[in-house]
C-alpha cells in the first residue's frame, strides 16, 4: 500500500508547502505549474524540502527550461517518461494542449498523441497504472465557463490507465470516474488545495481524498 500527496498549480507561491508536507505520505507527485512563468532559481530549493520521493511534470505556465531544472533536482521529472514503483506505474506528460494565451509550455494534440503513444507502448503494466498530466482529458474536469478546454489526445489514451492526476483548470477541482477511469484535479496548491491518494493492494483499490490546508 502507498499513500501519495498530489499537488499542482503552485504558481510560484510556496508558502503552503510545509502545511501539505505535514500529512502522512510515502511520495509526492506534482502536476505542473510549479512556477508562474518563472523564475526557476527557487525550484531546486523548494523541491529539496520534500523528504520523500517526488515526481513532477511541468505545466503550461512553466518555462520549458524547467525540465532541465527538474532533472538536476531531488525530484524525478516524468515528462514524456514513466517509472515503476512497486505496484504502481507512473507515467508523465507535462505542458498543456494549446491555449488562447500562448503560454510557455504548450503542445499540439499531435505532439501529445505521439508522446502518450510512445509511453504506453513501452511502460510496464502494473496493479495500478497512473497518468500524471498537467492538462485534463477533454470533457473531464476541464470546464472554463461553458467551454471544455481539455486535451482530446489525453482523453483518447486515458483508457490505458486506472487513474489520471491532472490540474490546469483551477475552477474545476474534483474527482470523477469516466469509463472506469478515475480522474482527480486537486485544485491549485497556491490556494491551499491538494489531494491524498491511497493505493491499495488490489487493482482499482484507489482512494482519493481532497484536502485543504
Amino acid at each position: 500500500m502507498m499513500d501519495v500527496l498530489l499537488i499542482a498549480d503552485l504558481h510560484g507561491k510556496y508558502g503552503k508547502l510545509d502545511a501539505f508536507l505535514k500529512y502522512d505520505h510515502d511520495a509526492v507527485i506534482i502536476a505542473g505549474d510549479i512556477t508562474n512563468f518563472g523564475p526557476l532559481e527557487p525550484v531546486e530549493a523548494i523541491l529539496s524540502r520534500i523528504e520523500v520521493p517526488c515526481f513532477a511534470v511541468p505545466g503550461n505556465c512553466d518555462p520549458r527550461e524547467i525540465v532541465d531544472v527538474l532533472e538536476h533536482s531531488d525530484a524525478v521529472c516524468l515528462h514524456g517518461s514513466w517509472i515503476a514503483l512497486g505496484k504502481i506505474t507512473l507515467a508523465g506528460l507535462g505542458g498543456s494542449n494549446r491555449t488562447p494565451f500562448g503560454t510557455p509550455f504548450e503542445l499540439t494534440e499531435e505532439e501529445i498523441d505521439a508522446l502518450l503513444t510512445r509511453i504506453i507502448g513501452h511502460m510496464d503494466r502494473n496493479v495500478h497504472n497512473v497518468l500524471l498530466t498537467h492538462a485534463p482529458p477533454y470533457e473531464t474536469l476541464d470546464r472554463v465557463g461553458s467551454d471544455h478546454v481539455g486535451s482530446e489526445s489525453i482523453r483518447r489514451h486515458m483508457k490505458n490507465f486506472d487513474l489520471v492526476c491532472c490540474a490546469h483548470i483551477h475552477e474545476d477541482r474534483g474527482v470523477v470516474e469516466v469509463d472506469g477511469v478515475r480522474i482527480v484535479n486537486p485544485g491549485p496548491a497556491s490556494d491551499g488545495y491538494g489531494a491524498l491518494i491511497h493505493f491499495g493492494s488490489d487493482p482499482k483499490d484507489i482512494g482519493i481524498e481532497l484536502i485543504t490546508v
